[in-house]
Order: structure tokens, then sequence, then C-alpha cells
């Protein structure tokens, strides 16, 4: 088993690149987690997990990553990404991640409403949402990306 995580960074980057999967990275660097190995992770925050600003981590650090991503080659197309942290207090948290075709604003609602949705579920009580959004008008070939990195 790995140990948990006591830290997460909410971080979003949007960039152009060619192809996508440039975009993707470039989205990644702008993020500020582009020279980190990310390991994809479902939607929980481990209680007692502190919010810091930055990860401070070397490159190639294996870091869990909650994120949604979209990659466009549509010229002029509006993208956007975001993630959701809903914290509890005493608890364990939820983190809800979207990506879509959709204005920054369009989808911190989504994500949003998805975390109230998340916690409501588990019977758990809301204390406060985190929220953090990125969106990009494609030129060529556009990367938006929304991630919560939980580290150590």
């Amino acid at each position: 088993m790995l140990p948990t995580p006591k830290k997460f960074t909410l971080c979003v980057g949007a960039a152009e690149g060619s192809p996508k999967l440039n975009a993707f990275d470039n989205a990644l660097l702008e993020a500020g987690i582009g020279n980190l190995n990310l390991l994809k992770v479902s939607s929980i925050l481990p209680p007692g997990a502190q919010y810091v600003d930055h990860i401070d981590a070397p490159p190639g650090s294996l870091i869990p990553t909650a994120y949604g991503s979209i990659a466009s080659d549509e010229p002029r197309e509006l993208i956007a990404a975001a993630v959701g942290v809903g914290l509890v207090q005493g608890s364990f948290g939820v983190i809800m991640e979207y990506a879509g075709r959709c204005s920054r604003q369009e989808a911190e609602q989504v994500v949003t409403n998805m975390v109230r949705e998340a916690l409501h579920t588990r019977k758990l009580e809301l204390d406060r949402i985190v929220v953090k959004s990125v969106d990009h008008k494609v030129v060529s070939s556009g990367c938006a990306f929304a991630a919560v990195a939980l580290w150590y």
C-alpha cells in the first residue's frame, strides 16, 4: 500500500501544441506539473490533507492526481477544464473533475454540482468547496487541463 498523501494542490493550464499530445504536455507545463509523473486516481481527498499553493517535488516524482483535460484541433473552439474539492470537517473529502467544450464558468458550475452530489450521496456535510478552472480558445491544436495533485 502506498502512503496516504498529506497535501493537495489545484493546478490548471492551457496551451497550444502540435499534435494534441504536445498541447497536453504544454498545458501540464503551464499548470506547473509537466515534469512530474502523474498517476491518475479517483476522487477522494484524504482526511486531514492540507491545501498548498504549489507542488514542491523533484522532477520525475510519482504524483497521484485526479484530473480532467480536453484537447481539440478545431480552430476558434472554446474548451475548458475545472476541478472542485469538497472539504468536510473531520473527514475525507471529494474531488471532481470536468473538461468540455464550454467556458470556464460553465465547467466550474458542473464540478460544483458534482461535488455537492458526491457529498450528498455519501451523507457528508459540506464545509466548503474550492474550485479552479481554465478555458482556452483553440488556435490550431489546444488543450485545457485541470488537476488536484495529492502529494507527501
